[in-house]
């Protein structure tokens, strides 16, 4: 399959009908080139907090509420889409006030007009200080005509065991929408990424937000690139670097990727990180402290 992962600028749009052609554009750029899956970046739906003009973009709560209340008409355009041009989404990610709490949600949308959605499991310090965001549902895994797909949204790809527990449930493919303010950010999400496709021996596709939106509250500045990583093994580029874009530039990425090579390289690889996961565990509680004065 060929996937096609963004880095995502923040526009400012005087009305629903500018966003629906942006999102069109895009779409429709990945898709005429051939993509199979397109990935938006976290908090990519905050642009939509511009209809609701720079007090309401401006305000915390304002954001979080203006973006909340338009999900359900961007995930009717991402799921018209998906169908139009066949292939499946992943939506940037929003903010969505539900059951009293506020969770960031990514939905994946497929061209059956199928769709599902993940939560962010693990917060940061600004998501839970200042935006009041909480830990949403189950990890979950896509079954999807590609293949099972995972969504890793952003500080989750920094967790190891997030991504050993769906690639133990046959995840071979995560997905790792990022929203990073500073270039500090945008590594510890790809080394993250990168580090769970050499442990998982998978296939890890980052996408970002880049460029400056001062009028909206939190995402005024975005650092980083797209980049689609494998393990450096066997069938894959001996840096893991299938395909990375250029630093800030908005853009696609595109990678060609074989469901056939994770496989092998799982079964057969030069190391075996998959499977020799599990001899960790009996090693732990052997500790020994050894003074060498």
């Amino acid at each position: 399959m060929k996937i096609a992962t963004a880095a995502y600028p923040l526009d400012w749009f005087k009305d629903w009908a500018a966003f629906e052609a942006k999102q069109r554009a895009w779409v429709a750029e990945a898709a005429g080139a051939g993509a199979d899956l397109l990935v938006f970046p976290e908090y990519g739906a905050m642009e939509l907090a511009s209809l609701g003009g720079d007090n309401v973009a401006g305000d915390v709560r304002g954001s979080i509420r203006a973006v909340s209340e338009r999900v359900g008409e961007m995930n009717a355009l991402h799921a018209g889409l998906a169908a139009e041009f066949g292939v499946h989404i992943l939506g940037g990610s929003a903010p969505v006030e539900a059951e009293g709490r506020v969770v960031n949600r990514a939905h994946l949308f497929a061209p059956s007009g199928a769709v599902g959605h993940q939560d962010k499991q693990i917060m940061t310090r600004f998501e839970r200080d200042d935006w009041g965001v909480v830990g949403g549902g189950p990890l979950r895994v896509f079954d999807t005509a590609l293949g099972r797909i995972a969504i890793l949204i952003c500080y989750d790809c920094e967790f190891p065991l997030l991504a050993r527990t769906l690639a133990e449930a046959g995840a071979d493919i995560l997905l790792v929408p990022s929203c990073t303010e500073a270039l500090e950010g945008y590594w510890r999400v790809r080394i993250g990424a990168m580090a769970r496709a050499l442990e998982c021996q998978c296939v890890t596709v980052m996408a970002s937000l880049v460029g400056d939106q001062p009028r909206i509250y939190a995402v005024e500045e975005n650092t980083g690139m797209g980049g689609i990583f494998g393990p450096p093994d066997a069938g894959f580029p001996p840096t893991g670097v299938l395909a990375e874009g250029a630093m800030d530039q908005p853009g696609w990425t595109y990678a060609t990727i074989d469901r056939a090579a994770i496989a092998h390289v799982r079964a057969d690889g030069h190391v075996l990180n998959m499977a020799h996961w599990t001899e960790q565990a009996a090693r732990l509680p052997h500790i020994e402290t050894i003074a060498l004065p």
